[in-house]
């Protein structure tokens, strides 16, 4: 294992894109708000650096107001092919507007137009959003869809990685990375 949670997590990550692993990019966002029980749904990685994991989303989704509610998450990927799984707990902040800007603009127009007119996470019926599509593409049809104000990304700061790897007889092979608290990385080896 690598000094780094972050660069052993790059090395799986590669190694799982190398392997032929269906969407190793999926991972499962674990949320909660004051109150109420955890929740979690399945998100798409769409970035990785010191910094954290990064996504994105509509800041008015069920995910973007737990999260206002209660910045901390957890990630899990699962990569059943390699028989591994990386888990990730930390604090939450909103990605910087330049940044999800970039990445909005690189997004296919028609991800664009279906972000400006779903009310993620609200009550609705098709032929209400159908007609929502038809408004917006209507709107935009002589320009590219601007990033809207309630859509953009968060970043997963890396407080604790965990990784997993499948062993026979169930003697699995866990090996968890937490902060020391002076910026530094206590590396540990969890019980199967």
């Amino acid at each position: 294992m690598l000094a780094d949670p972050v660069e052993q997590f790059r090395h799986w990550y590669s190694q799982a894109q190398a392997a032929g692993v269906r969407q190793p990019e999926a991972m499962t966002l674990a949320t909660a708000a004051a109150g109420r029980a955890v929740s979690a749904r399945t998100v798409l990685l769409r970035g990785i650096d010191e910094r954290g994991f990064a996504f994105y989303t509509n800041f008015e989704s069920e995910k973007g107001r737990e999260l206002a509610a209660d910045p901390h998450a957890a990630l899990v990927f699962h990569w059943r092919e390699q028989e591994r799984q990386v888990r990730v707990v930390g604090a939450v902040s909103r990605v910087a507007l330049d940044e999800a800007t970039r990445y909005w603009d690189d997004r296919p127009r028609g991800h664009r137009i279906s972000a400006w007119a779903s009310p993620q996470s609200d009550v609705v019926d098709l032929a209400t959003l159908e007609a929502r599509v038809a408004e917006v593409e209507a709107r935009f049809a002589h320009e590219d869809p601007p990033l809207p104000p309630f859509w953009g990304g968060f970043r997963v700061a890396v407080d604790e990685l965990e990784l997993w790897q499948g062993r026979t007889d169930r003697l699995h092979d866990r090996v968890r990375y937490r902060r020391d608290g002076s910026g530094g990385w206590v590396r540990e080896r969890l019980a199967p």
